[in-house]
């Protein structure tokens, strides 16, 4: 089902390279070519693997394999959107909701994908733009969330926001989350926001820590425009975020419009995939004696 695997793994993590040489053997052994991503090469100081630049994996390989947590996942599908190509994650961080195959079923998943038995799942991106005097000076997309939030301790910031146009409210608050489905068991979720299922095409706005306790998440469809004005005067040092990787300074003259991308994720799965075990596992939601 696959020619050329692409390899990405943890930043900083040199203790992934066990798992590295396992799945080496794993995608031989299945017949398929692999590729190394640069940046994992030199944080491993590697020459044991065929290496190629993040734009190369999307030119070259048919498959993507996370080896991180989801944070490595995030980066991978934002860098990756552009080129349409499946990822697949073995879970070496924390709670991994997105990269869901353990260290310990490797051995038998991969290969089991590798020769066509998975779930192919697509989850929508969000697309973030800051503009001045109708420039652009900021573009970049998110899986999980946008955030608009303060830089300072304690002092709130004061925004109104408009859908398609539309004024909704004004809000003094820390900030503002807006989130996908897939980031919704993330920030939002902290934050008080519902728990969206993935196949949903719709998006939430959670306050952080509004002052008016009025101020609640609402959810609305994907394919709405949010833009964020700021109220002169009323903040210094704020930012975007885009899934908390990608931080970007907003003056209060500044424009920002968040949109549904036009590019989706393809996120792959073990054929017994099941979305609510995920979150029984990660949420502890299962009852105990």
């Amino acid at each position: 089902m696959f020619k050329k695997i692409g390899i990405i793994g943890k930043y900083g993590d040199p203790n992934i390279i066990d798992t590295l040489t396992s799945l080496h053997k794993i995608i031989e052994n299945s017949g398929c070519e692999h590729l190394l991503d640069q940046r994992t090469a030199d944080q491993l100081n590697t020459t044991s693997f065929p290496i190629a630049s993040r734009e190369e994996l999307g030119k070259e390989c048919d498959l993507i394999i996370i080896l991180g947590g989801d944070g490595t996942l995030l980066d991978a599908a934002r860098s990756l959107s552009d080129y349409d190509i499946p990822i697949l994650g073995i879970n070496l961080g924390r709670l991994g909701f997105l990269v869901d195959i353990s260290p310990n079923e490797m051995q038998q998943k991969v290969p089991e994908i590798l020769s066509g038995e998975y779930t192919d799942e697509p989850r929508n991106l969000l697309e973030a733009k800051v503009s001045l005097d109708d420039k652009i000076i900021f573009n970049e997309k998110a899986l999980n969330d946008i955030v608009i939030h303060k830089i300072n301790v304690a002092r709130m910031i004061e925004f109104e926001v408009y859908i398609n146009k539309s004024f909704v409210y004004a809000q003094r608050s820390d900030g503002l989350i807006i989130s996908t489905p897939t980031g919704s068991t993330a920030y939002a979720l902290s934050g008080g926001g519902p728990i969206l299922h993935p196949a949903l095409s719709a998006l939430t706005l959670v306050p952080i820590c509004p002052h008016t306790l009025s101020n609640r998440p609402i959810v609305i469809g994907m394919e709405n425009e949010i833009e964020i004005k700021l109220v002169p005067g009323r903040f210094e040092g704020l930012q975007i975020s885009c899934d908390g990787q990608e931080n970007h300074p907003v003056a209060e003259n500044e424009q920002v419009k968040i949109t549904l991308c036009d590019k989706k994720l393809r996120l792959l799965h073990p054929k017994n995939y099941d979305y609510y075990q995920i979150l029984r596992a990660k949420l502890n939601w299962a009852l105990t004696n």
